[in-house]
């Protein structure tokens, strides 16, 4: 059995849209979002509060502490896992979420991550901490010149695991990814990419934006510092965490909070769209007008899984 994945950018309805096939379908939800993973951080990252997600099983939420890491391989390895299970429940999983490189990790498996030395990392995690932003990408583009586009384009997180491997392997990260063994067979995804055209996501962003202020957004990042969680930390470094933490250092104006993380979302969901037109699997991916009544677009995603079961049986 295949499973069913629902992708598009942030903002593009996602949410709405799997609460709605889950019930149709009988399906669990497996979370392919990389903030969602954080315990505590619920506001910023827009996840479904536990009244909302009553009777349908969620998987992949709140899974770590934000001074964690969480990589796409450890996603792969736990989705593989969510996936048996569910399928033995006589279920369909359903992952839904906007980041892309957790998509990937299923359908083309990366390596068996090389050993590095625990204390030696943190070292280096320090060292690579005091960079600025600039510095860690010029030496990406000097130790991975083959992955520096994709570290890139995948943030802060993905540049420092690229440093990380280059330096304490001694090989690029693009290197491991030729010559080591995939971890684990391709999983078989039936894909469906919600869109929305620019103008209407920009306008629900801001929306949303705006909602997370008004929802305690503020509240949150205050209660996480006060708990040790650092600026540095790697759940911190999500859209939002970071202004609201200015505002309440004194350091941005709420105003100007509101702006900055309206115009980062925006450029983040660009991105998202960028990666979606060139890696999604042409063969194995629906578009879905996401400008669709929430009950239209169920319909077609059902009659979507309805023709790839078919074609699984014929």
């Amino acid at each position: 059995m295949r499973s069913l994945a629902l992708v598009g950018p942030t903002a593009s309805g996602k949410t709405a849209l799997s609460f709605e096939l889950a019930q149709r379908l009988g399906a669990e939800i497996i979370s392919m979002d990389s903030r969602q993973v954080y315990r505590g951080m619920d506001i910023g990252t827009d996840k479904a509060s536990p009244k909302d997600r009553r009777g349908i099983p969620h998987h992949g939420l709140d899974l770590i502490t934000p001074s964690e890491r969480y990589s796409a391989g450890q996603f792969a390895r736990d989705a593989r896992r969510w996936i048996a299970e569910i399928q033995e429940r006589g279920r369909i999983p359903l992952l839904v979420g906007g980041t892309g490189f957790f998509l990937r990790a299923l359908t083309e498996p990366i390596f068996s991550e090389p050993e590095m030395d625990g204390a030696r990392r943190e070292a280096l995690g320090r060292i690579l901490e005091d960079m600025t932003p600039e510095t860690r990408v010029q030496w990406v583009r000097r130790l991975d010149p083959e992955r520096a586009p994709v570290a890139e384009a995948g943030g802060r997180q993905r540049i420092l695991r690229s440093l990380e491997v280059a330096l304490l392997t001694g090989r690029p990260l693009s290197w491991h990814h030729r010559h080591a063994c995939p971890e684990a067979p391709a999983e078989p995804l039936s894909v469906v990419w919600l869109r929305v055209p620019r103008p209407l996501l920009n306008q629900r962003i801001e929306h949303r934006v705006h909602r997370m202020f008004e929802g305690g957004l503020l509240a949150e990042v205050d209660r996480l510092l006060r708990s040790g969680v650092t600026l540095s930390s790697p759940g911190m470094s999500g859209t939002g965490y970071q202004e609201a933490a200015a505002v309440l250092l004194g350091e941005l104006s709420l105003t100007e909070a509101v702006t900055h993380v309206i115009q980062r979302t925006r450029q983040y969901a660009r991105r998202q769209e960028t990666w979606f037109r060139h890696q999604l699997p042409p063969e194995q991916t629906y578009t879905l007008d996401g400008t669709l009544a929430l009950d239209r677009q169920a319909d077609a995603v059902l009659s979507y899984w309805a023709q790839q079961q078919e074609g699984l049986q014929g």
